[in-house]
C-alpha cells in the first residue's frame, strides 16, 4: 500500500572548504579582545546539553536509566559567573534560525564574532543552540504537570515533536550523538589552548569552523523536528567529520603533552647537572642509577658507585666510530685507566645498544665501564644541546666534584702525543701544555722528533711545506740565512720541512682538531692561537707556506711573502750587523703583507660533525665577519654515518 506522506527532502552536507572560506576563517581568527569567562560559560552549556540529552533519552527515546544518570550530573558553576550579553546571543540566534545553506550561515557567524578568539566563537555559538535545545527539552519534560510549560511548548512545536517521535527516532538519536561529539571537540580545543606548546592557529580555526557549521546544521535539524517542514538535515556526515577532527585534536594533545613533559624533564636534568656537587650527582642524573655497569675487561657487572670520587671521562658515541680514532683512543684509554682516581664510562646516544658498536671498538681488553642501555630523551637532548654531540664521538671530562673540565677532550687527544696528555686533566694543566708546547709543538711533533727539545731550548724553528719546488727554494734560502747567522750572531734556525702524504695529512688534521678544541675555550691564550691556526689553515692549498717560531711562540706565518723576504736576504743582511734577526725579518715581511700583490683570503675548513663550531667567525687579519659555506664530502670510510629515514 502506498504511503500518503510526501517524500522527505534530505540536505546532504558539503564537507569541503573553498579557498575563500579558508581565508575568511584565518582572517577572522584574532585573539580575544573581549572579557568573557569562556570556560565557565562552556561548563554551563555542557551542563545544559548533558541534562537535555538525558531528557531526550527519557521522553523521546524511552531510556530506562535516565533518572539515575541525571542525579549524577555535576551542577553548573554559578558563583561569579557573568553570562554573555543578551544582544550577542540574540544576534547569533537570528543567524541560526532555520537558515540554509549551512556554510553561508557558519561564515556569517564567524565574521560576526571576529573580535572573539576561536574557542570563544565555538562556545558562544553552542551556547545559543543550547538555549533553544535546552528550552525545548525542558518544556517537553514538564508540560504534563505545568500548564505554562504546556502552552509555551505548543508555541515551540513540542506536540508536533512528540506525535512524530517514532518516525523521527533515528533523527533524534543522530542529533544527540553529534551534540556529544561537538562537546568533546570543544573540550579538546580548551585543553590545547592551555598547553604551553604552540599549536597551528589555522588548525584550531578550522576545527572551530566545523563545530559552528555542525551547530548550524543541528539547528536546522531541530527546526525540521518541531515543524515537520523543510529539508531533513543529514547529521551523520558531520558527526564523522567532527570525529576525524577529534582524533587529530587528541593526537595533538598527546604530542603537546609529551613535548611539555620532555621540556620539563630536560629542565630538571639540566639544573641537576649544573648544581651537582660531586661526580655521582651528574652520573646518576644522566644514566639510570639502578642499572649496573659492565666492566669491559672482565665482563662483570658492577654498581655505578665504582665511579665515586673519580675523574670520569665520559666517552659518548653513536654508531659512527672511525678506525683511525679507535687506534688513537685505545692508547689514551690504557693510560687513563692506569691512573689513580680516573675512570672511563662509555655511553651511547643511540636508542638501543648494539653489540656491533662494541665489536667495532674492540675494547674487550680495556678497563673501561659500559652503560649497556639506552639513555632517556632528556639525557640525549642534554648531550646534544649542551655538549654539542652531533655524529662523531666526544669525550666529556668530569671532575670528582661533578664539574665539567672539558666538553670534548677528544680533539686534544688527536693533537698531542699520549705521553704529553696531562693527567689529572684540568683546565690549568691544559693551559700549561699549550704555553709550553705552543702551536708547532702540538701539531708538528710527529714531523721531527727534536721539535720538543728545540722548543724547550727556545730555539728558532722554521717549519715549511708546499710544492716540491717551493720546498727546495725555502731550504736553499734558509741555508744561506742560517750560515750567515751562525757566523755573525752565533745562532741558528732549525729547519723542518713537512713532506710526505701521511705526514701532511696528519699535520693538517691536527691543525683542525686543535682549532675545534680551542673554540671550546675562552682565554687569552686561545685568542692568539686561534688567530694563528686560522692564518696557517689559509695556506693549506697554497703552493708554499711557512711558520717561524722561537720556542713555543709563533713569530710569523706566511707563504710567498716569507719566501720573498728570504730570497731578498742580500738586501737586508747588512742590517744584522746592528739589529737582531727577528725584528729585521719581521719588518720586511710586514711590508710585503701589506702589498696587494700578496693578498690572501683567510679561511678554515672544519668538519661540521665534530661538535661545537662557531656560527660566526671574525677574520684574524682584518676583523671582518668571514663568509660561511657548507660542503659535503665522502671518502667511503668504514664507520661513516648511515642515512636516516626522513620522518
Amino acid at each position: 500500500m502506498a504511503s500518503n506522506e510526501a517524500p522527505v527532502s534530505i540536505d546532504q552536507p558539503n564537507l569541503t572548504l573553498s579557498g575563500e572560506i579558508l581565508t575568511c576563517i584565518n582572517t577572522h581568527s584574532a585573539s580575544s579582545g573581549q572579557k568573557l569567562n569562556v570556560e565557565s560559560l562552556f561548563s554551563v552549556v555542557e551542563n545544559i546539553l548533558d541534562r537535555a540529552t538525558k531528557i531526550v533519552d527519557k521522553v523521546f527515546l524511552k531510556s530506562a536509566d535516565t533518572q539515575e544518570t541525571m542525579e549524577n550530573l555535576v551542577e553548573s558553576p554559578t558563583k561569579g559567573f557573568v553570562p554573555p550579553l543578551c544582544a550577542l546571543i540574540k544576534d547569533i540566534s537570528s543567524e541560526l534560525k532555520c537558515k540554509a545553506p549551512t556554510k553561508e550561515t557558519a561564515v556569517s557567524i564567524f565574521k560576526k564574532l571576529s573580535s572573539y578568539s576561536t574557542d570563544e566563537k565555538a562556545v558562544l555559538t553552542l551556547a545559543t543552540f543550547a538555549l533553544d535545545y535546552g528550552e525545548l527539552c525542558l518544556l517537553a519534560n514538564i508540560q504534563s504537570t505545568d500548564q505554562l510549560a504546556k502552552s509555551m511548548g505548543t508555541l515551540r512545536g513540542v506536540p508536533n515533536l512528540l506525535e512524530n517521535v517514532e518516525k523521527h527516532h533515528e533523527v533524534v538519536d543522530d542529533l544527540k550523538k553529534v551534540i556529544k561529539t561537538m562537546l568533546n571537540v570543544i573540550q579538546c580545543i580548551f585543553k590545547l589552548r592551555n598547553l604551553p606548546n604552540n599549536v597551528k592557529k589555522d588548525f584550531l580555526a578550522e576545527a572551530v569552523y566545523w563545530a559552528i557549521e555542525t551547530i548550524v546544521a543541528s539547528t536546522n535539524q531541530l527546526c525540521y523536528l518541531i515543524s515537520n517542514e523543510g529539508k531533513k538535515q543529514e547529521l551523520q556526515p558531520y558527526d564523522r567529520k567532527l570525529k576525524d577532527i577529534l582524533t587529530e585534536l587528541k593526537n595533538e594533545i598527546t604530542t603537546c603533552t609529551q613535548k611539555t613533559q620532555e621540556k620539563e624533564d630536560y629542565r630538571r636534568l639540566k639544573i641537576g647537572v649544573e648544581d651537582a656537587t660531586d661526580i655521582m650527582g651528574v652520573v646518576n642524573i644522566l644514566i639510570d642509577p639502578k642499572q649496573q655497569l659492565n666492566h669491559a675487561s672482565t665482563n662483570n657487572m658492577v654498581d655505578i658507585d665504582v665511579l665515586k670520587e673519580n675523574y670520569v671521562f665520559l666517552f659518548i658515541s653513536g654508531q659512527v666510530i672511525y678506525k683511525d680514532d679507535i687506534s688513537i683512543l685505545k692508547k689514551y684509554f690504557d693510560k687513563i685507566v692506569e691512573k689513580d682516581q680516573h675512570k672511563i664510562l662509555w655511553i651511547s646516544v643511540e636508542e638501543q645498544w648494539t653489540e656491533d658498536m662494541e665489536r667495532k671498538f674492540e675494547i674487550s681488553s680495556s678497563k673501561i665501564y659500559i652503560a649497556r642501555y639506552s639513555l632517556t630523551k632528556a639525557s640525549r637532548k642534554f648531550i646534544e644541546k649542551e655538549w654539542h654531540f652531533r655524529v662523531e664521538p666526544l669525550i666529556v671530562v668530569l671532575s670528582p666534584q661533578g664539574k665539567v673540565v672539558c666538553k670534548n677532550a677528544i680533539h686534544l687527544m688527536k693533537v698531542c702525543e699520549v705521553d704529553s696528555f696531562p693527567l689529572p686533566f684540568t683546565i690549568a694543566a691544559e693551559e700549561t701544555l699549550l704555553k709550553e708546547r705552543g702551536l708547532i709543538g702540538l701539531v708538528a711533533s710527529h714531523v721531527h722528533q727534536d721539535i720538543k727539545t728545540w722548543i724547550k731550548e727556545n730555539k728558532y724553528i722554521f717549519l715549511y711545506g708546499g710544492q716540491n719546488e717551493s720546498i727546495e727554494q725555502f731550504t736553499e734560502s734558509a741555508n744561506v740565512i742560517n750560515a750567515h747567522l751562525k757566523n755573525q750572531k752565533g745562532i741558528s734556525i732549525e729547519l723542518v720541512s713537512v713532506q710526505g702524504d701521511n705526514v701532511l695529512k696528519r699535520f693538517w688534521r691536527k691543525i683542525k682538531n686543535l682549532f675545534i678544541s680551542r673554540t671550546h675555550r675562552e682565554t687569552r691564550t686561545d685568542s692568539m692561537m686561534l688567530k694563528n691556526i686560522q692564518k696557517l689553515s689559509s695556506y693549506e692549498e697554497k703552493k708554499e707556506w711557512a711558520v717561524l717560531t722561537k720556542g713555543s711562540s709563533v713569530k710569523m706565518i706566511g707563504g710567498e711573502t716569507i719566501l720573498e723576504v728570504m730570497k731578498k736576504f742580500p738586501e737586508w743582511k747588512n742590517r744584522l750587523d746592528k739589529e737582531d734577526f727577528e725584528s729585521v725579518f719581521s719588518e720586511w715581511h710586514t711590508k710585503l703583507e701589506r702589498d696587494d700583490r700578496y693578498h690572501i683570503c683567510y679561511h678554515i675548513n672544519v668538519p661540521y660533525n665534530s661538535g661545537k663550531i662557531s656560527e660566526i667567525m671574525n677574520c684574524s687579519s682584518c676583523g671582518s665577519i668571514m663568509e660561511t659555506y657548507i660542503g659535503f664530502k665522502c671518502c667511503h670510510v668504514d664507520g661513516a654515518a648511515k642515512p636516516k629515514a626522513l620522518s
